[in-house]
C-alpha cells in the first residue's frame, strides 16, 4: 500500500456510527488518484427461506432488500452532499464480515474503513462483532472509527 490509500472500502449500515465512517473515508478519499466504495451488507435468505418456497418470504426477503437499498442510497448522498465523491455503491446479501471481506479482495483495496458501535466484551462475545471480524481477516488495514459519548470522532 503506498502511503496513501487509492482504493478504499466503507462499510455502511445506516447507524450513527458508518455516518462518522463515512466521513473519514470520505476525507481520506479526496486525493485526485483515490476511488471510494460503498458497501451495505443486507440480511441473505435463512436456509428455509429459498426463493422457490411458499408463502411471504420472497416478499419479505425483497423488502428487506429494497430498504438496504434506500440506506446505501442515503449513505451515498450524504458523502456527495458534503463534497465527497462516490466511485461506486455496492450492496450485498448475507454475513456482513464476510460480505465486507470478500469484495475488500474483489477491489484489492487498500483500506477498509467501518464504524463500531464499541460493544463491550460481553455483548461483542455474544452478538459477534463485524469490525472486529474485518479487523481480523482482511487483506489490507482496516480504520476503525467510533462516536465517544460527546460526540466527538474516535479512531482505532
Amino acid at each position: 500500500m503506498s502511503a496513501q490509500p487509492r482504493k478504499i472500502l466503507l462499510a455502511t449500515d445506516g447507524s450513527e456510527e458508518a455516518d462518522l465512517a463515512a466521513k473519514a473515508a470520505s476525507d481520506l478519499a479526496e486525493d485526485p488518484g483515490s476511488e471510494l466504495h460503498v458497501v451495505i451488507v443486507g440480511p441473505g435468505y435463512p436456509l428455509y427461506m429459498l426463493p422457490d418456497s411458499t408463502g411471504r418470504f420472497r416478499e419479505v426477503y425483497e423488502e428487506e432488500q429494497r430498504q438496504t437499498r434506500e440506506v446505501l442510497d442515503a449513505q451515498v448522498s450524504k458523502i456527495e452532499a458534503s463534497g465527497g465523491k462516490v466511485h461506486e455503491a455496492h450492496q450485498r446479501s448475507g454475513r456482513p464480515d464476510r460480505e465486507i471481506l470478500a469484495l475488500a479482495d474483489d477491489l484489492d483495496a487498500d483500506l477498509v474503513v467501518i464504524g463500531s458501535r464499541g460493544l463491550g466484551g460481553l455483548r461483542r462475545a455474544l452478538m459477534g462483532s463485524v469490525s472486529t471480524s474485518v479487523v481480523r481477516h482482511a487483506h489490507c488495514p482496516v480504520l476503525v472509527v467510533r462516536g465517544k459519548e460527546d460526540g466527538r470522532v474516535e479512531q482505532s
